[in-house]
């Protein structure tokens, strides 16, 4: 998050607004005092490579009250800010928007009880609110990527790589979880770029007898002279009837059916952490950016707007729709319409997911279609392959 800080500062300073840090999220906010600090062109220095956000972050339980909001109010209004960036999840930014309807209605609570002066509430009449995405899980409808997804799958990456080296050795069977919550992303991005043998994921469970399936997987994989096998496991995976299925469960199964020497990891936060990849400084820098010119040609009248990529541009898309969106997919898979799941994790989640079977799983030969044609790269290809 820290390139989508510095991206902000800077753009801030340099369309002539002063900028302020609010530090510990919504909780600096509600508290106030040293929380909000003015910030400065070089405040944002050498933070590019940094990891995390270096102005903090909390979740408030006070901000839920409409007493924590008031407490926010005031604060806001004592150093003269009507403008928020926001960077968070769908929790983050629909706290933000209720903030932003409330505003009104919170300035006159303030004059009535004669914390500021009536004419504040006319000098601050409309709050304005851009928001980012920031979140390791790519679960918000309506952005290709979320900042931090990136950083978190190349977490991911280095450590299958280096699992698969003692797999290989070893001949064993991994087991690893990884983070998502209800989203399968990550889970199925890595399987693809590991060339997984087994993905599981919330938004398509396995088919019933799915545990036969995947045991003849790996046994076949095993018979045609391969060392290891690599399963991957969204920690949000469920079977069709919505029941758990956790890395502990996968091993047990494995050990039983097959016998394989199997081991579980469970990467945990250290896919939170580490030094953010190239692309997520790139998004971030480009989304703070943004989310600054679309401050700028706010009026009171406006819909919080969220900054998000569709198709390597930044755009901005209503806030609230997205979030409506975004919860969509929950209420799809809790009514088990998986199908439509997946079509609202949007076209890039379908494509990975039909790459990653096509990919994945090979078929019988009794059921090869026949080529009558050697399939050929074009005469000025460097490279050739025929059927």
């Amino acid at each position: 998050m820290n390139a989508a800080v510095r991206a902000v500062v800077r753009m801030g300073l340099y369309v002539g607004a002063k900028v302020y840090f609010i530090h510990e999220g919504y909780q600096g906010m509600v508290d106030g005092g040293e929380n909000i600090e003015e910030a400065s062109w070089e405040s944002v220095s050498s933070m590019l490579q940094v990891g995390g956000t270096v102005i903090g972050s909390a979740r408030c339980k006070e901000f839920r009250s409409h007493e924590g909001r008031l407490k926010a109010a005031h604060n806001l209004v004592l150093q003269g800010i009507t403008n928020l960036c926001v960077i968070g999840g769908d929790g983050s930014l629909t706290g933000a928007n209720l903030f932003r309807e409330e505003w009104s209605g919170l300035l006159t609570e303030l004059v009535d009880q004669g914390l500021i002066e009536a004419d504040a509430v006319q000098k601050y009449s409309a709050l304005h609110i851009v928001g980012m995405v920031g979140s390791i899980d790519n679960d918000f409808c309506g952005t290709d990527m979320t900042i931090g997804t990136d950083s978190a799958l190349h977490r991911i990456i280095e450590v299958v790589d280096a699992i698969m080296t003692t797999a290989q050795s070893h001949q064993r069977t991994f087991v690893l979880e990884v983070m998502g919550r209800h989203c399968g992303y990550l889970a199925l991005v890595s399987a693809l770029a590991c060339g997984a043998d087994w993905v599981l994921i919330p938004e398509m469970p396995p088919e019933d007898g799915w545990e036969d399936k995947m045991c003849q997987k790996l046994s076949a994989t095993r018979s045609r002279g391969t060392r290891l096998n690599i399963i991957i496991v969204a920690e949000g995976a469920i079977d069709r009837h919505g029941t758990p299925i956790t890395s502990g469960i996968v091993k047990d199964l494995v050990v039983k059916c097959l016998g394989f020497d199997t081991r579980v990891t469970i990467l945990g936060h250290v896919q939170r952490g580490g030094t953010p990849s190239a692309f997520d400084r790139i998004l971030a820098s480009r989304m703070g950016v943004e989310a600054v010119l679309a401050l700028l040609e706010t009026t009171a009248n406006t819909p919080a707007c969220v900054v998000s990529l569709r198709g390597n541009q930044s755009v901005r898309l209503p806030l609230m729709e997205c979030v409506q969106m975004t919860q969509e997919v929950q209420r799809a898979m809790d009514g088990k319409r998986f199908e439509e799941a997946v079509k609202l994790r949007g076209r890039s989640f379908e494509n990975n997911l039909r790459t990653y079977k096509l990919l994945a799983h090979r078929k019988p030969e009794s059921e090869l279609p026949v080529v009558s044609q050697p399939l050929t790269f074009p005469e000025n290809s460097d490279r050739a392959v025929s059927s």
